[in-house]
């Protein structure tokens, strides 16, 4: 065995094992406390998964050397949030919940939920930070601005609840219009508008649906958006094509937000219009239906570049 093959053997080593420290917080949390993963985005942890998922896929297979040093500086940070998670069981999570009386907080799990997110991201980016230095924004970006923006998505819908936030709200009655206009079309039922409440009238009786910006999917536009920029960010292509690829990624994201809508109006008309049925649907419809469309998305994009690459060196070779 060559030095130079001993060399990258420990230099995969320490990749993993900062990968699995980094990881940590996250699995503990999944071990220990499986009920807090919810998929609704205001309640419950699913988020660190997919940022979880984000933070393997760009580290995995990197290139870079991280000492021993630096691997044993994360450790503490990781027990740390740990011990803030198990913390949570044992009374802090109720002081949490006191100091929303302070803000006059409304929608007290956005409150609660916004700190967890607030603490990973924190976490995760001075890991990185340590791992990479300065680097870690071009190598590593993407799942520290998930738990980001979903802490900043949280503090909005904890500060500025149901549609007290006008501009987010701005859009909502078109969604709405456009809703109407699509049961009318696919005649499922009876449906009008007014503003951003809907009156459905279908096989179980009649339900009324009021709209709000994170239910129409505003909060994974913000998301989407930011992810988005950070993973262009460390692709070397043409800004033309970066502007195309973040265009496109907007467009789906909204065609995703209206067939999110289409279906939770369809599930009243056509399923139940028993409301705690309804709300188990209405919890889970938008991250099953956003959070695939993100990463499939961005699959199509890296597919794309790394096809065209790859022909770029195929036809540099022929020439020379």
């Amino acid at each position: 065995m060559t030095h130079q093959t001993e060399k990258n053997k420990v230099k995969n080593k320490n990749l993993y094992i900062a990968i699995a420290i980094v990881s940590s917080p996250i699995l503990f949390a999944l071990v220990a406390f499986p009920d807090t993963f919810s998929l609704s985005w205001n309640q419950g942890r699913g988020g660190f998964l997919f940022a979880l998922a984000f933070i393997v896929a760009e580290l995995v297979g990197l290139k870079f050397v991280i000492s021993k040093k630096r691997l044993l500086v994360v450790i503490p940070l990781a027990a740390l949030v740990i011990v803030y998670l198990v913390s949570l069981e044992f009374g802090l999570r109720e002081y949490i919940e006191q100091g929303a009386e302070v803000y006059n907080i409304q929608l007290i799990l956005s409150w609660t939920w916004m700190w967890d997110f607030i603490i990973m991201t924190i976490f995760v980016i001075a890991a990185l930070s340590i791992y990479f230095g300065k680097k870690w924004i071009r190598i590593g970006p993407a799942g520290p601005i998930f738990l980001g923006g979903s802490a900043i998505i949280l503090s909005l819908d904890a500060f500025f609840p149901y549609d007290s936030l006008g501009p987010l709200q701005y859009f909502v009655p078109y969604l709405v219009d456009l809703n109407v206009w699509l049961v009318t079309l696919f005649d499922l039922g009876e449906a009008t508008a007014r503003g951003n409440i809907m009156f459905l009238r279908g096989d179980h009786g009649p339900f009324v649906l009021q709209v709000f910006w994170p239910s129409a999917g505003v909060h994974s536009i913000i998301i989407f958006s930011l992810v988005m920029m950070a993973f262009l960010l460390k692709m070397n292509i043409p800004r033309n094509r970066k502007a195309v690829y973040f265009g496109l990624g907007i467009l789906g994201t909204i065609t995703v937000n209206v067939i999110r809508i289409f279906a939770l109006s369809a599930y009243a008309l056509k399923v139940t219009t028993n409301a705690a049925k309804w709300e188990e649907f209405h919890s889970v419809a938008g991250e099953i239906m956003f959070l695939p469309w993100l990463f499939i998305f961005l699959l199509i994009v890296m597919t794309i570049e790394t096809r065209r690459i790859k022909k770029n060196e195929a036809v540099t070779k022929q020439q020379n």
